[in-house]
Formats: C-alpha cells, structure tokens, sequence
C-alpha cells in the first residue's frame, strides 16, 4: 500500500482513515476493538475521532481498546475541540481556558501521554484566531499535541489561521478536515485550491454521504428506521434529498458495472481525487470495514470519474453536508 503525506508534515497516512463516530452510539466496544484492530492490521493508521462524540465515549473506548492491546504506537490518533462538553460557560469553544481543559481530558480518555493531530472541531465566529493558536502552541511545546489541524472551516478561515501563524511564531495547521462526496462537490471551488498552494492536507468525512451512495435511502421522507437519518433527525434527515437518493441509485447501477459495491464506487472516488489525503470510512460493523479494506488497492479509471462527473459537475452539490457549519447558510438543497 502507497502511504501519503499529510500536507508539508512529513508524515505518512494510509489512503483511508478510520473515523470513530459511531463508537458508543450504536457501535458496542467488542466490535469497535475488532474493527479497531482489523483497521491496523490493514496498514490503516489513521484513526480519529472527537471529544463530543457519544459525551466522550468514543475517545474512552479508543483508549481502553489501544491501551489494551498495546497498540497506540501503531495510531495517528486525532481527535477535537469545540462542541459543549458540560454545563458551564467555558464548557465549549475556542478560548484558551477551554481549550488546556479539554486537551487534558482528551488525553485522559484516550489513556495516552500525547494527541497526533488536535483539530479545531469548527471555527468560532467570537473567539480571535491568535487566542486559539497561542494555546494550541502551548500544547506543542509542551508535548501534548504533535500537529494541529481544522476541520470544516471555510477555506478564508483556514487561510487567516495560517497567516497568524506565519505572522506570530504560533504552529501551523498541517490539515483540514472538511465533508467531501459525490452529492457535495463544493471545497473543489476554493478549500482544495487553497490547501494545494499552502501544502495543507486533505482528510474528508461522509464518503457515502450518510448511506445516501451506498443505496441506503430509497425516500427522502421515509427513512430506515435504524438509519443515523431517523434515529438523530435534525441535520442528519436535511441531509438526505431526493436529488441525492436519484444520484445515489445511478453510483448503484454504475458500481454494479464495474463489479464493485456502490460503497466501494463512492469512497473510492473520494480517496482518488485530486489533493485528498484519506477520506474517513465510519464503520458501525466489522463487516462494513471488510467491505471498505479493498479501496486501499483500487484506483479510480479514468471512465469512472467521467461518468461521476456527469451525475454531480465539479464543484456543485444536490445535498448540503455543510449544514452543522454555522457559516454555511445555504443548508437544504
């Protein structure tokens, strides 16, 4: 397996990562240690994951799973700040205070002396940019973070993090972690352009859109009632469209083609495009994992990525996976 470079940092990542999201809720900690441990015996070695998912559960599971089985220095482990995490005013966000605190408690649920890639789950809209990477600085120089990233910035706010840096001495995001897929096209305008030319990296969630190209959804109104669009609503039910299920239905026929799974067509697509890193393959079972490993060995021909070119043009979308951004205001397609 060919390993990337995540941006200018030097270090090498598998062309897919393993997203935890679904740790805790639904996915029980004896199957999260198979599909942890099958992951790295895969040459998989990115692994991340968020300290608001499940209220902490995810990192706590991570932790127990790698510590027991003695395999940490196999990960890249990334995990997140941002979302609310208790009930107190400095529960959340951006600020220095919550910021130490929540990377303390990170590295106690994850049972580990230092975090790989610490994220900026969201940008904030109050906090300045220089309070949040003076602290995250801090962290570096104390050995408690290796790198930092962003996820699901706009492609300015990505950009004003690293003039700051630049400007200020601070450390420098080496990635960004924004949703890519077939049905939401729309970082190929400015977020792809811009981490090519600042040697960002590239690591993307919802490869499938949510199930949407793995012909999960037959309706955009009457969902699964074990799919993550009914059992979470809100914005995971906004997601799913019927632009999206048509699109959706045409990968299932074009994958069943070229004798692959629609699953498979999706994230491959996504792993070989241009500038992404490692698309993040969230599975809930051992047997979704399995199904995902052969993408590692794939290359997207040619005639595949025409023929998804033609169901979604470069940089469009027909579903809006930016809808738990706050700066993105045009959510339902």
């Amino acid at each position: 397996m060919e390993y990337r470079e995540l941006g200018r940092s030097g270090v090498k990542i598998a062309p897919l990562g393993l997203g935890t999201g679904n740790f805790a809720d639904p996915t029980p900690e004896d199957e999260a240690g198979r599909i942890i441990g099958r992951a790295l015996d895969a040459g998989i070695n990115l692994i991340d994951t968020g300290n608001s998912y499940s209220a902490g559960e995810s990192e706590r599971m991570i932790g127990r799973i790698l510590a027991g089985g003695k395999r940490r220095h196999e990960a890249f482990l990334a995990t997140k700040v941002f979302y609310r995490v208790g009930p107190g005013p400095n529960d959340e966000g951006l600020s220095r205070l919550h910021i130490i605190r929540a990377c303390e408690d990170s590295l106690r649920r994850l049972q580990t002396d230092h975090i790989d890639l610490y994220q900026i789950h969201r940008p904030s809209p109050t906090i300045p940019v220089d309070e949040t990477l003076s602290a995250l600085t801090d962290l570096v120089r104390q050995g408690k973070v290796r790198y930092i990233g962003s996820s699901t910035h706009p492609a300015w706010k990505v950009m004003e993090g690293i003039m700051v840096s630049e400007l200020k001495g601070y450390v420098r995001f080496i990635s960004e972690q924004p949703p890519y897929n077939l049905l939401d096209r729309r970082i190929e305008n400015e977020l792809v352009p811009m981490c090519r030319a600042q040697g960002l990296g590239l690591i993307t969630w919802s490869p499938l859109a949510q199930g949407v190209l793995a012909g999960r959804y037959a309706s955009a109104t009457d969902l699964p009632a074990d799919s993550r669009g009914a059992l979470r609503g809100g914005i995971y039910s906004e997601r799913i469209t019927p632009m999206g299920i048509d699109v959706g239905n045409k990968v299932l026929s074009l994958a069943a083609q070229h004798g692959l799974s629609a699953a498979q067509l999706a994230t491959l697509w996504v792993k070989d495009q241009p500038d992404i890193t490692a698309p993040l393959v969230g599975p809930r079972t051992l047997e979704q994992l399995e199904q995902a490993l052969p993408v590692l060995e794939m290359t997207l021909s040619a005639e595949l990525a025409a023929a998804c070119d033609e169901l979604v043009p470069p940089g469009s979308a027909v579903a809006s996976f930016f809808n738990s951004a706050d700066w993105m205001k045009h959510r339902i397609f």
